[in-house]
């Protein structure tokens, strides 16, 4: 019986020695895999870094975007301003222009038969002015009506 406990004891003990040595392989696995992880934070330290810094540039770019965009709404808002200016002022010229259109033709119509005399009576001058032109010419050529009635 002494023999079962010294091998029971051999047993526990191997299997005590099998318990260690998987475990050491477990550990140095663990140890294994903590250093990978270790270098990947550190890469992705190193990486997040250069990462604040483009981002922190990004933003400082952006904003001065935002400010050149700013000045320049600015300025626009300023032609809009003028050109809705001119659109006032043109829509103020184009009623005036109305208003005396309206005026002048009212006028016209009052005045119908005093422009139709005057035309008339230019027309009459204009007539005697030509006959009294050509009357001229034929004087200065040399030929007089009177004298060819004359003769």
């Amino acid at each position: 019986m002494e023999n079962l406990l010294y091998i029971a004891a051999i047993i526990a003990a191997i299997a005590f020695l099998v318990l260690c040595i998987s475990l050491a392989v477990t550990l140095f696995s663990v140890k294994k895999t903590l250093n990978n992880v270790a270098s990947t934070l550190e890469g992705l330290d190193t990486n997040l870094q250069n990462v604040t810094k483009e981002t922190a540039q990004l933003l400082h770019k952006t904003n001065e975007l935002a400010e050149d965009i700013q000045k320049k709404s600015e300025k626009l808002n300023t032609v809009v301003d003028a050109v809705k200016n001119v659109g006032t002022s043109v829509n103020g010229l184009n009623y005036s222009i109305q208003r005396i259109t309206s005026s002048v033709s009212s006028e016209v119509e009052k005045n119908e038969e005093k422009i139709a005399q005057v035309i008339q009576w230019s027309n009459v001058f204009l007539g005697v002015r030509d006959k009294w032109k050509e009357r001229k010419a034929l004087e200065e050529a040399g030929y007089n009506e009177y004298d060819s009635k004359k003769k």
